[in-house]
């Protein structure tokens, strides 16, 4: 049986917030996650690249590290790995068999992302990891992550999102991802809207946490083509794209100067090392397509958008956008973040999920950018991707799902 195969029926559940069920099921399986070590990081945007630089940094310094992300791009093995390398799909078939087999028929059926979270928890306490990298899946407060006291708590930025779980207002928001902190434990936080950091500011009086605020990195000379950033005298090479990496990086050196004042064994050098050989796939990634180069990154909510359009405008020249958003999605404030006059704009749906109508979103991008050079739609993303001249950028996003459809379509390397 694929993973799929086990995991589909806990499709149904839906996203169903709360603790009992995780607790009850680790409980099932002898509470393995009070075995792991780990680093807790939330956040709107940011997290899944501070989690990689964190594995990257730590594998580097010698140490046998999980990681923990979500979603995946391409398969479910992706979100579990062991010192970067994803468990093996055998390996994660087994786990997944045992954590449904520990499911207790009378209480209530844990969802998909409890599943593959205990998963995770199970595989990290068999490899006897020294420490687990676990990004939250949705907030934080009631996250199936939320069930044990970490070494160090990240918050990595706080904007709208999910607002239909998590609250419409940035209070509700911040409240949600605070959530994660535990008392006295540690806490690193990247640079927060006002109405956020009054709430994180109060939880850390409220727990005795103490807390670095961190100020983003300073950009360096490029080398040979390579990239520098410095951040608390520390020079280091930053391979990810992107203005917003200046912060995401030295949030996770800040994690690691926690750590290191915990007694954690980690050299300069294994920093500049892990962050050089840090990858973190469909995010401002360039592939190559065809005869010409794409863009593609998430960008699936206002401030992701920003952080992307930050990077276009460093390619000075008006561009053409491929674009796919669930219905869920703000599509008015991404279009806003995103489109200027005389880009080219080709409305596409997203696979297998709750999609915007392409149609539906041309009528908000024409209004909302009224001077596009084109506004299209299409049936499906390779329509699409056929029709775009490129002799200009081309840019694919608006849905992580859309990106992992696409790179499921280019052939192994």
């Amino acid at each position: 049986m694929d993973i799929d195969s086990i995991l589909q029926p806990l499709q149904r559940f839906g996203v169903h917030l709360g603790l009992e069920r995780i607790e009850q099921l680790l409980f099932s399986l002898g509470n393995p996650h009070h075995n792991v070590p780990i680093i807790h990081v939330a956040g709107t945007n940011g997290k899944g690249s501070v989690c990689a630089y964190l594995s990257s940094i730590l594998t580097q310094a010698g140490y046998k590290v999980g990681r923990y992300t979500s979603p995946h791009l391409i398969d479910w093995n992706e979100r579990i790995c062991l010192n970067e390398q994803p468990i093996s799909v055998e390996a994660l078939q087994s786990l997944l068999i045992k954590v449904i087999d520990a499911i207790n028929p009378t209480t209530e059926s844990p969802t998909q992302f409890e599943v593959i979270t205990a998963a995770a928890w199970l595989y990290f306490a068999q490899s006897k990891v020294d420490i687990a990298v676990v990004e939250v899946g949705l907030g934080g407060r009631l996250d199936a992550t939320n069930i044990c006291c970490p070494l160090v708590t990240v918050i990595t930025s706080i904007s709208r999102e999910h607002w239909q779980q998590l609250g419409s207002t940035l209070t509700e928001i911040a409240t949600e991802k605070a959530g994660i902190m535990k008392p006295g434990c540690p806490v690193v936080v990247g640079q927060l809207p006002l109405e956020a950091q009054n709430v994180v500011r109060s939880r850390l009086t409220k727990l005795n946490c103490p807390a670095v605020v961190v100020e983003p990195a300073t950009e360096l000379p490029i080398v040979n083509g390579q990239r520098w950033a410095s951040y608390q005298n520390i020079d280091y090479p930053l391979p990810l794209l992107g203005f917003i990496q200046l912060s995401n990086s030295a949030i996770a050196i800040s994690t690691i100067q926690v750590l290191q004042q915990k007694g954690w064994k980690i050299t300069p050098e294994a920093i500049s090392a892990g962050m050089k050989k840090t990858r973190w796939l469909g995010r401002l990634q360039w592939v190559k397509y065809g005869d010409f180069s794409l863009l593609i990154d998430g960008a699936h909510n206002p401030a992701a958008a920003q952080a992307l359009r930050h990077y276009v405008d460093t390619l000075e020249a008006p561009v053409t956008w491929v674009m796919g958003m669930l219905s869920t999605k703000d599509h008015p404030e991404i279009f806003t973040a995103l489109l200027r006059a005389l880009d080219s704009l080709h409305l596409v749906p997203v696979p297998d999920h709750s999609s915007a109508d392409p149609l539906d979103l041309a009528v908000i991008a024409r209004t909302i950018c009224p001077n596009l050079a084109t506004c299209q739609t299409h049936e499906d993303l390779f329509s699409a991707l056929k029709t775009v001249q490129s002799d200009r950028p081309v840019i694919l996003c608006g849905s992580l799902y859309l990106v992992g459809y696409f790179l499921k379509s280019l052939p192994s390397p």
